[in-house]
């Protein structure tokens, strides 16, 4: 199995900072990339940023120049460094890792979600 362990929400003002983690574990043999997405109030969820393993990175519009994602290998770890938030970021993020396992193939996997909420 994979269990994925997301951490870092919280509530904000607008302007400030918050820096999301997830940490995957489990049977793993490889990850292909790593990500988040993010579902708002009354939204359907949506892409914020992934990375694979060979460092390639793709952001949504709404964040670019404005959130960072990286990734810890050896510690099967990715982080979301969010600056300049906005009311508008406000939003379950979810942790998404495709990873292979002793089991199966490269097959996505989610975390719980973490709430971030920017005040406005």
């Amino acid at each position: 199995h994979v269990e994925l362990e997301e951490s870092g929400g919280g509530l904000v003002q607008p302007g400030e900072s918050l820096r999301l983690s997830c940490t995957a574990s489990g049977s793993i043999i490889s990850i292909n990339a790593m990500g988040w997405h993010r579902q708002a109030p009354g939204k359907e969820r949506e892409l914020v940023a992934t990375i694979t393993s060979g460092d390639s990175i793709n952001y949504a519009d709404s964040v670019k120049g404005r959130f960072t994602i990286s990734r810890d290998n050896g510690a099967n770890t990715v982080y979301l460094q969010m600056n300049s938030l906005r009311s508008e970021d406000t939003a379950v993020y979810y942790c998404n890792v495709v990873a292979a396992t002793m089991w199966y193939g490269p097959s996505p996997y989610w975390g719980r979600g973490t709430q971030v909420t920017v005040l406005s």
